[in-house]
């Protein structure tokens, strides 16, 4: 089994490249931030931890941890979001792990991770190789004006908060140029995948 990682800044497209992967390359594909979600879950192992951590002023009337809260919390304080990170980390990299075991029993050919930030050593060891979704920031820009109703305050802050071009391309192994006619993209998406099988 091959195990691709897909990341890429806001507004790159990366939906679209995961749902042509799935749908028409047939791989197995699995979202970071929603492990990170269901990891955080009532009965999953970061759930009392986090709670405990941030007390109870982060749960939603149904007991589940709120997000939007919790991120006011966190966001403002780099130390909260290292012990959060802390906390949750280690829970999404151990269910990772275990979603590859059972992809590949399964018999699953390739796997593909997407993640926001995958320039962190444990997923270079985790992946075969990394690709970046390459989209110029304007374009992005315009994107998420259009498509999402962001403004540009938003869209600056959610750019300031990710890495550079430039820190996303040393840390991929492959750049998956995603800004104009689609066409284009599954071209270069056939092509990777096809050589990635062949690793």
């Amino acid at each position: 089994m091959v195990k691709i990682g897909i990341t890429g800044g806001v507004g790159s497209g990366k939906s679209l490249v995961l749902d042509y992967l799935r749908e028409k390359c047939g791989a197995s594909v699995y979202q970071a931030d929603q492990i990170a979600h269901q990891v955080q879950m009532p009965g999953n192992p970061c759930y009392q931890e986090v709670v405990k951590t941030f007390g109870k002023e982060i749960l939603s009337a149904d007991e589940t941890i709120d997000r939007q809260r919790l991120g006011a919390v966190v966001f403002q304080n780099p130390r909260k979001l290292e012990a959060l990170n802390a906390i949750v980390h280690p829970a999404v990299n151990a269910r990772i792990r275990e979603l590859m075991k059972k992809e590949e029993e399964k018999g699953c050919s390739l796997f593909i991770l997407e993640a926001a930030l995958l320039t962190d050593k444990i997923y270079r060891e985790m992946l075969d190789e990394i690709w970046y979704i390459h989209v110029e920031e304007e374009v992005r820009r315009s994107r998420l004006a259009s498509s999402r109703g962001y403004s540009r305050k938003k869209v600056d802050a959610m750019m300031a908060s990710q890495p550079s071009e430039e820190v996303f391309k040393e840390s991929c192994d492959r750049v998956i140029e995603n800004g104009g006619v689609f066409d284009e993209t599954v071209r270069e998406l056939d092509k990777a995948v096809s050589q990635a099988l062949k690793l």
